[in-house]
Formats: C-alpha cells, sequence, structure tokens
C-alpha cells in the first residue's frame, strides 16, 4: 500500500471511487450519490488540482484506489487560520490494516506544513465508533454534537463536530 496526493489524472478513478463511497455508505458523507453523479469531469480535474494548502490523498494497493482522504482549507480571511478534513473513506475489504490512519496523517503532514493553518476540523457520523476512535488518537477532541444533522432516506443522523489544534500553525 502506498499513498500519494491525487492529481487531476485520477479524475476517473477518485470519481469512480467516491460514487461506490457515497453508496454504500451514504450516512458518513455530507454529500451524495444523486449530487455527485453529474459532476462533469473538469470539476473533477479542478477538485484534484495541485494547491499548496489543501487537496486529496489517496491509497493504493497496486494499481487499485483503496482509501481516499482530503484536506480542505476555509477561504475567509477570518476562518483561513482552519483546515477540514473531508471524504474519508476506506473500502470495507481494505479496513483495519492501518490504512485510515496513515491516510488520515499524511492529511494532517500538510496542514502542518501550511503557515497559518492553526486547527483542523471534521464532521463524524456519532454512531462511526470506529471513525470517532481513530480521530480522537491522533488528538482531535469533541466540541459539538449536531442533533439531526443529516437527513438520510427519511431518518435523522447525528454528527459529531471535532477539532485538532496544531502547535506552530
Amino acid at each position: 500500500m502506498h499513498i500519494r496526493r491525487l492529481t487531476p489524472a485520477d479524475a476517473a478513478a477518485f470519481q469512480e471511487f467516491r460514487l461506490a463511497a457515497l453508496q454504500e455508505s451514504p450516512t458518513a458523507f455530507g454529500s451524495s450519490y444523486e449530487e455527485e453523479l453529474d459532476f462533469s469531469q473538469a470539476f473533477i480535474e479542478d477538485r484534484l488540482a495541485a494547491r499548496s494548502d489543501r487537496g486529496p490523498f489517496g491509497a493504493f494497493e497496486g494499481a487499485e484506489l483503496v482509501g481516499l482522504i482530503a484536506l480542505g482549507r476555509e477561504r475567509q480571511r477570518k476562518l483561513e487560520h482552519k483546515a477540514l478534513i473531508w471524504g474519508m473513506y476506506v473500502l470495507p475489504k481494505a479496513r483495519g490494516n492501518g490504512i485510515g490512519r496513515t491516510l488520515l496523517l499524511s492529511a494532517l503532514e500538510l496542514a502542518r506544513s501550511v503557515l497559518g493553518i492553526r486547527q483542523v476540523n471534521l464532521c463524524v457520523n456519532a454512531n462511526n465508533r470506529t471513525a470517532i476512535n481513530l480521530y480522537k488518537s491522533v488528538g482531535f477532541e469533541v466540541f459539538g454534537h449536531e442533533r439531526g444533522a443529516m437527513l438520510v432516506d427519511g431518518e435523522l443522523h447525528d454528527e459529531l463536530h471535532m477539532c485538532l489544534h496544531l502547535s506552530g500553525g
């Protein structure tokens, strides 16, 4: 398994992976399969374009994309000290091998390398104990519990808001 930043050349693999993740685990994402199904190739390539302060990482076993995480960054001047984790997902067949942790640490390494980023935030389904434990194990702390944060197939799902404060950011 190896981890690397994704590039526009990975657009097709990224889109296929992302759509599969949205179908397999709809309660893990704020976005939906239906919303992302018709994203254009140009839109996806822009999402994967090289930026020094944000971007997606992929975990590969051979040529197969088996895990994904992305680091975003707030764009407004008063908020740009904050980054966010989004799109975290590991294929069920690849879970339990440390891929999620390695992806998370890669995204956090990028956040720590960017001058001005002082904290990293994320949201996680309140019932996803595995993910919550992973995030806590690297220092994230819960700062909020949003009841009914998402409505998926008529059912409300709570989310936890978590934050990791970086030193020296």
